[in-house]
């Protein structure tokens, strides 16, 4: 485990874990630029085109808590290596595929490697850094890192798509993945598989009731939530979730998750904060975006550039919140960062379309962006401080599965809010989004109040 005495080593774990965190967002968002392309070329149905989005989205999220338990069995490095292995691979797929179906094959199996990645590097955050302030700063980067993984996500699939090919926008996974794998074998020890058996059972209806739920709510703004399509999945999305928490408490030996992590405070509480804060995450960039486009007429490349700002708020304030950590707690900086996304949402409320970048938008998303600065990386640091540290991986599944359930959750809501694409709809969304923000200050009420106990940390 690097300590002071291993600045080198824990730097190259930082480093690896930052660039697979930004791999993972990257490959959420590039791709979307790219989709008129690979429609004409792969000649895609509107409907088969959107399993290219959600197939990887998925995936991504239904198996994540396989992806943390693995972890923890086989340990950071053969999870991650695995999981760079599948994802570049799937990758090259994608890049070389010759029709429709082998490129959303190659984006479901994408969205696996991801699942493996996206935990582990939690993982390797909680056990290689283990003095709170180290720790508080590793997750500044780590959350910085997928922000700038989003940011770079658009203007990369534009840029390659236009320069190049769509393809490039897979096949540029390759290269990167094969990097990482290099690095992770130098700089990840090489532990012991631990003899535990794998709860198949609980891993099948964790990942089958995760993948159903949000299948449900990907579906609901385009079918209706009364519909078949939409209400069945959802219900069975929820049944099989209900078997998975019966399963891990009366029936699995070993379980995939031990609901004895729910019962610390700082999992639970960091957790259901993660749901929320995956609503605002989508109210900010993806709601804004099109309020950029919609109701002030920006093309989706000027709209990108419109919330770089806002984007760098965010990776300077995230960094700046790792050395609060220690001294404030995660209770006081969520609290402020809640603040800022009732502020800021409430001042985007007032936009219409004869409003002015500079004082409608620039101002309101600056705040936002600030805000989520505080709140990211200290609910990552929250939910999964106080855990052992041989449940490293699953609590980082679960709180990465919970702010992607969020944030899917929270993208199909607040569509079917907006209801429309006038700028009276958009104010509909970032009213809800200022509620949510005042929702999040009165449930971190239940994180540790002060910094030592934001860090404390259980022993196995």
């Amino acid at each position: 485990m690097p300590g002071a005495g291993s600045p080198r080593l824990a730097w190259m774990i930082l480093v690896l874990a930052c660039a697979c965190q930004f791999m993972v967002i990257l490959d959420s968002s590039i791709v979307n630029v790219a989709l008129p392309s690979i429609a004409r070329d792969l000649r895609f149905s509107p409907t088969g085109l959107a399993w290219v989005v959600d197939g990887y989205l998925l995936t991504f999220a239904g198996f994540m808590l396989l992806g943390g338990r693995a972890a923890d069995l086989f340990g950071p490095r053969r999870t991650l290596g695995a999981g760079l292995v599948l994802f570049s691979a799937a990758g090259l797929a994608g890049g070389l595929a010759a029709d429709a179906e082998v490129l959303v094959a190659a984006r479901i199996a994408q969205g696996v490697g991801a699942a493996l990645m996206a935990p582990a590097t939690l993982a390797m955050i909680t056990t290689y850094f283990t003095e709170p302030r180290a720790r508080a700063r590793a997750f500044g980067a780590w959350s910085a890192s997928g922000g700038v993984g989003g940011l770079a996500g658009a203007l990369a699939g534009g840029a390659l798509t236009t320069g190049l090919s769509w393809r490039w926008v897979f096949l540029v996974n390759v290269p990167i993945g094969a990097a990482l794998i290099a690095v992770a074998l130098v700089a990840l020890a090489r532990t012991a598989a631990r003899r535990e058996p794998l709860d198949l059972l609980g891993a099948a209806l964790g990942t089958a009731g995760l993948a159903a739920l949000i299948y449900g709510v990907m579906r609901g703004g385009g079918n209706g939530w009364t519909s078949v399509a939409v209400a069945g999945p959802l219900a069975g999305g929820l049944v099989l979730l209900a078997l998975f928490v019966a399963v891990e408490a009366r029936v699995a030996k070993r379980p995939i998750v031990p609901l004895r992590l729910l019962r610390i405070r700082g999992v639970a509480a960091g957790s259901a904060l993660l749901v929320l804060f995956g609503a605002i995450a989508i109210a900010m960039w993806y709601f804004s975006a099109v309020f950029l486009q919609d109701v002030l007429g920006y093309s989706a490349l000027a709209a990108g550039l419109g919330q770089t700002p806002a984007a760098v708020a965010f990776l300077l304030v995230a960094r700046w919140a790792a050395a609060l950590l220690t001294r404030v707690g995660a209770r006081g900086l969520v609290v402020a960062g809640s603040g800022l996304f009732v502020a800021g949402f409430g001042w985007l409320a007032w936009a219409d379309a004869g409003s002015g970048y500079a004082a409608a938008v620039l101002g309101p998303t600056l705040l936002v962006g600030a805000g989520i600065g505080l709140v990211f990386p200290t609910l990552m640091a929250a939910a999964t401080a106080g855990a052992p540290e041989r449940d490293a991986g699953v609590v980082g599944g679960i709180a990465a599965t919970a702010q992607q359930v969020g944030g899917s959750i929270g993208l199909a809501a607040l569509a079917t809010a907006a209801g429309g694409s006038s700028a009276a709809s958009y104010d509909r969304v970032f009213l809800i989004a200022a509620g949510l923000g005042a929702a999040i200050a009165a449930v971190s009420l239940l994180l540790p109040g002060s910094p030592r106990g934001s860090a404390r940390r259980s022993r196995p």
